[in-house]
């Protein structure tokens, strides 16, 4: 597999990460509705994959966002910094001292626990990051003059505005022009782009973006749902992970994307909130993988996984260019970062590794 990649010296950033980030306000273990105290975390599900990388697996990140200029901006940026990842490109725009105009996004989630789900309410009308236009952003300099190696986004991005859209399609347009790998989650969610033109409106947008994708992340509701791709087979075959419907519409998606280099997607059985089966396949060269599986992963929050997941696979193909140590990276890490609290990870290359190789749970001193 030939990803392409341009040299490290040649690049001032190892990946960029381009969508927003927001403040997100945890109740721990109580509940959004009842709590007088709540934990701030940063989170975003493309920077999660950009703090990931640089914080377990020590790439060179930044991200391309913006912020409404005040003090929770500053919290956001501070959060940030203490997980490494550059924030030079990101834009800051005058606040208004209200918000009617920009504003900065905040996500409540509670964690949810056995036979109780995890909740999320975000709060992100008129955020500085949904504002951000292609115009904006001095592209050239980014992917020319400073030179990046891998470009990774998202849908969530996508949906927030028809202004978000166009910046991701000109992202990935102009990242392609300088010779640099694109990655994309599709991660879609029906309440973004239900008032902006729903399902017909998301397949519009998506499926130009994926002519500029050399990965592709998703599931199989992700594809059906942005690009308009079915699984075949009855509910009870995919309830049983008989993969075989997936794997046929994965090989139309090739057919219909051939600059796809790698499609990968996590596979979560959810027993309770709290019990989880969680695994992974790819498709690249031609070939399909299968993760290592954990049948009964024991989760403390779920959310950021899918992105924690994204990171480590984005690391074993940047330094590996091997599907397969890739996708157990990918599930590896995911599968620790559901282990702590918060959006992002707080693994470490060598915890990643010591799993890869079979470590058991034991108490290390």
């Amino acid at each position: 597999m030939n990803l392409n990649l341009k040299p490290e010296n040649e690049c001032a950033f190892d990946e960029i990460s381009l969508g927003e980030i927001m403040l997100r306000l945890d109740p721990g273990e109580g509940r959004i509705k009842t709590t007088r105290s709540f934990r701030v975390w940063e989170g975003g599900g493309e920077y999660n994959v950009a703090r990931g990388l640089r914080r377990c697996f020590g790439l060179r990140t930044s991200v391309i966002t913006a912020f409404a200029e005040n003090e929770i901006g500053y919290l956001l940026e501070d959060l940030i910094l203490q997980g490494g990842v550059d924030t030079s490109l990101i834009k800051w725009v005058p606040y208004d001292g209200i918000g009617r105009t920009v504003r900065n996004g905040l996500n409540f989630t509670e964690r949810g626990f056995g036979i109780r789900g995890a909740v999320g309410a975000s709060d992100r009308g008129n955020t500085a990051a949904s504002q951000l236009k292609a115009d904006d952003v001095d592209w050239d300099y980014i992917f020319g003059t400073l030179g990046v190696r891998w470009l990774h986004t998202g849908g969530i991005y996508a949906a927030l505005s028809e202004t978000s859209a166009e910046t991701v399609i000109t992202a990935v347009k102009k990242a392609k022009e300088y010779g640099t790998v694109v990655s994309y989650d599709l991660n879609y969610r029906p309440s973004l782009w239900k008032d902006v033109g729903g399902m017909e409106k998301a397949r519009e947008v998506n499926r130009e973006i994926a002519k500029y994708v050399d990965v592709m992340i998703g599931n199989e509701e992700d594809f059906t749902a942005s690009l308009g791709f079915e699984v075949e087979g009855n509910d009870e075959e995919l309830k049983k992970l008989n993969l075989d419907g997936y794997y046929r519409m994965i090989e139309r998606v090739t057919e219909a994307y051939p600059n796809f280099k790698v499609i990968a997607t996590t596979l979560r059985t959810v027993k309770t909130a709290t019990v989880n089966g969680w695994k992974a396949i790819c498709w690249a060269d031609g070939k399909f993988y299968d993760s290592i599986e954990y049948p009964a992963l024991e989760i403390l929050d779920r959310v950021g996984g899918g992105d924690s997941f994204a990171s480590g696979l984005i690391y074993g193909l940047m330094t590996y260019c091997d599907a397969q140590k890739a996708l157990n990276y990918g599930v590896v890490h995911g599968a620790l970062a559901m282990t702590t609290p918060g959006d992002t990870s707080m693994a470490t290359l060598k915890e990643v590794e010591a799993k890869l190789n079979g470590a058991s749970a034991r108490v290390q001193r």
